[in-house]
């Protein structure tokens, strides 16, 4: 018994096609296939070409592996009708595709003169520095010309952002931002039936449909490409009609039966999302050929008469049975074209692994990262709003000549931040759970919903998964999304939309296509009579951890509203991800040592001040003896310990405010450190891998900068409820007695006992 499953399908093919008789009546090129139907005999034609294309590559890829010449293997064979969906849709309707997609790229392709996607793909597959949309850092679907964004291969990760780019057409144009898409273009997303259950999927389809009930538009095509199993596990017989057939706000049809039958479902699907600018569930029914990927076992799941059952269903061979049939091919034809694209993709395919691959960390990491330090900075300060506008927005009293403490907070500071970029940006949005009339839960974000307007300023339902989404689809077609995240524990329920999708569309576009957004977080702990550790989260470690990602956390007013600048400014100019966090607690702190000294109140800083990446603050001596560093509320904290330090030891302390968590200062630190004998890390975040101190210890370790090194760190714990905080959480007694500890002197060694 033979398991190679390609052959055997081949020769399934091929056999049809030898036997079969051809039928007298020929059908013309424009004839339909059927009375009724919209299919032409030459439209199925270029169908079934780009359908056996597609089928092609899969064979191509496999042929390669054996040789080591291609490093993927998962496939679009079974899936070859969503060539139709390609096909009936326009280049000018964005596709997030998954990884079986092959058919469709092909028909997309045929919309557009010079391209050439099997050597593409190709290219792809061998993991090719030539590939011209990855460059051979993954296979991926993607076309900057095409309008396919490059997807990952997680699980329905993409199906946020493709809601997100839907919501957002909309909202373009009523801003006048310029999308670069037709005024009636669609958006079309493809997902499997196993994915069709992951929360992430569901998350965006609920959003689709609540965005309807708010009569909002939401022109989206989702394509569940249904093959009835996910990797082993089989779906339930009628599960996906079950589930999405009776949404409400969500038009369901099945595509199923013959080619043109498909033809004429997708085609209505496509013309409902269009006219209607709601969304429609496709459920196009495909199989599953060779197994998951060219490593998948199939028969330690499947048995060979299930696996026979599946072959018997090809959707090419009943494809090739449809055009003989009704006339619109002879068999003779289709066995010439099955062997010309046999012959043409696996020539090209031995072309493909002959290319160069990358080879250096430079050429791997190029488009990770972009910043462009003295382009981000003239960002930042053009174009400023004038005078006339912002009085018209602020009144009388601009914002850097406030006196009232509360405009002298961080909050005042990013209220008026946020209304600046506002006003300077017609492209930015603002959005978030309760930002709106709320003006969020903190008041940050107080009356800028009334000023500018709800097409711009908006609350979303509460689900993160759907927020980060609606910044990364709104990011795709030029607008500038601000996200507001309520706390950072709630990052943690949509992380992957930020590491999977946000962080890594330009690494694996190689920067055809971004999505620039400053994402703002609050969180952090210390505060003051409300907690409990979802409000008080105090880990930073897995947005540290995401290659790409930009991580700011600003201490005071004016710092915050600086950093917020150079935020945007590198989204805007490098297209980056940015988180902003802002510490909860430092949100309306005013003072510094004593109640009443107002030693946390800053000036709001005008316009175009900024502060970008790698500046750091400093506070206290220059000719220190002890070096503290530390961020947010660790730099209150330490400022509040080098006073003690200075008067009960007689210490001379600097304090470095590092600002900026990802990418870390190190230049500056190393510059700072070396000047002193002792460096202490004050950490307000969990020490096992949840802050800084770590990395920042072990470089001036490893580099043998200053002669004695320390830190103080949060406990590994989560932060409880009321007092016991203390317990957990870094304090200004640990500071003092690390810093003696650290430079050798005991507690007692004071100028009081001496």
């Amino acid at each position: 018994m033979t398991w190679d499953r390609v052959a055997i399908v081949e020769h399934q093919l091929d056999e049809y096609l030898t036997l079969a008789e051809p039928v007298v009546a020929r059908l013309g090129p424009r004839a339909h296939l059927r009375d009724g139907g919209a299919l032409t005999a030459i439209r199925a034609m270029e169908v079934f070409e780009d359908q056996l294309a597609s089928r092609q590559l899969d064979v191509a890829a496999r042929e390669l592996k054996k040789t080591d010449r291609s490093f993927y293997t998962i496939g679009s064979a079974g899936h070859e009708n969503n060539a139709i969906v390609g096909a009936r849709l326009r280049v000018g309707d964005p596709a997030f595709l998954h990884y079986r997609s092959g058919g469709f790229v092909m028909a997309r392709a045929r919309q557009l003169a010079g391209s050439s996607p099997v050597m593409d793909t190709l290219l792809g597959v061998a993991a090719s520095s030539d590939d011209p949309i990855a460059q051979g850092r993954h296979k991926v679907w993607g076309s900057r010309a095409m309008w396919i964004p490059p997807q990952t291969s997680t699980i329905a990760s993409h199906l946020p952002k493709a809601m997100g780019l839907a919501f957002s057409l909309s909202r373009a144009k009523r801003l006048g931002v310029a999308s670069g898409l037709p005024a009636d273009a669609i958006v079309a997303c493809s997902f499997g039936d196993a994915s069709a259950n992951h929360s992430t999927a569901l998350s965006a389809i609920n959003t689709a449909r609540y965005a309807v009930r708010l009569g909002q538009q939401m022109p989206l095509l989702l394509v569940c490409e249904d093959n009835g199993t996910g990797i082993s596990v089989p779906t339930p017989e009628g599960w996906i009609a079950e589930t999405f057939g009776n949404q409400p706000h969500l038009r369901y049809l099945d595509a199923d039966g013959e080619l043109d039958d498909v033809w004429d479902a997708v085609g209505t699907a496509i013309d409902h999302v269009r006219s209607t600018r709601q969304p429609a569930f496709l459920h196009l029914r495909t199989v599953r050929l060779w197994g998951h990927a060219g490593s998948d076992a199939e028969p330690t799941y499947r048995s060979l008469a299930e696996i026979q059952d599946v072959e018997g269903r090809d959707p090419l061979l009943r494809n090739a049975r449809r055009l003989v049939q009704t006339g619109a091919a002879t068999p003779t034809e289709l066995r010439e074209l099955v062997a010309e694209t046999r012959q043409r993709v696996m020539a090209v395919a031995n072309e493909a692994a002959s290319r160069p691959r990358l080879q250096t960390t430079e050429e791997v990491t190029a488009p990770l990262a972009p910043y462009h330090a003295d382009r981000v900075a003239e960002r930042a300060r053009t174009p400023l709003a004038t005078t006339e506008e912002r009085s018209a927005s602020f009144g009388p009293t601009l914002p850097e000549a406030a006196t009232a403490p509360t405009a002298r907070t961080m909050a005042g500071c990013l209220n008026a931040a946020l209304a600046d970029e506002l006003l300077r940006r017609p492209e930015l949005l603002l959005f978030g759970q309760d930002i709106a009339r709320k003006g969020g839960v903190y008041n940050v974000t107080n009356g800028l919903h009334k000023r500018f307007g709800a097409a711009r300023v908006f609350d979303t339902l509460l689900d993160e998964t759907s927020i980060l989404g609606i910044a990364q689809g709104a990011a795709h077609i030029g607008l500038l999304p601000v996200p507001e995240i309520q706390y950072l524990a709630y990052v943690h329920n949509a992380l992957d939309q930020l590491r999977g999708e946000a962080a890594s569309l330009q690494f694996f576009s190689s920067g055809q296509f971004r999505n620039p957004m400053v994402v703002r977080v609050a969180g952090l702990a210390y505060q003051k009579g409300f907690g409990g550790h979802f409000h008080n989260d105090n880990s930073v470690g897995a947005l540290r951890d995401i290659p790409g990602l930009v991580l700011a956390v600003p201490a005071r007013g004016d710092d915050a509203a600086r950093m917020l600048r150079g935020a945007v400014a590198m989204a805007a100019e490098d297209g980056r991800v940015v988180v902003f966090l802002e510490p909860i607690a430092l949100y309306h702190e005013r003072d510094l040592h004593t109640v009443g000294d107002g030693g946390w109140l800053t000036d709001y800083p005008a316009p175009p001040d900024v502060l970008l990446p790698g500046e750091v603050g400093v506070y206290g001596q220059a000719d220190a003896d002890l070096l503290l560093i530390s961020y947010a509320n660790g730099l209150r904290l330490s400022l509040q310990a080098a006073r003690r330090l200075a008067d009960e030891h007689d210490l001379r302390v600097r304090v470095i405010d590092l600002r900026w968590l990802n990418p870390l200062p190190f230049e500056a630190i190393r510059a700072h450190a070396t000047e002193v004998e002792t460096v202490v890390v004050i950490d307000e975040c969990r020490a096992t891998g949840g802050g800084v101190a770590d990395a920042l210890v072990a470089d001036l370790a490893e580099r043998r900068i200053g002669r004695r090194l320390g830190s103080v760190r949060a406990v590994d714990s989560f932060v409880p409820l009321g007092p016991a905080t203390a317990a957990v959480l870094v304090g200004v007694d640990q500071i003092v007695a690390a810093s003696m500890r650290a430079v050798g002197r005991r507690r007692e060694t004071s100028r009081t006992s001496a």
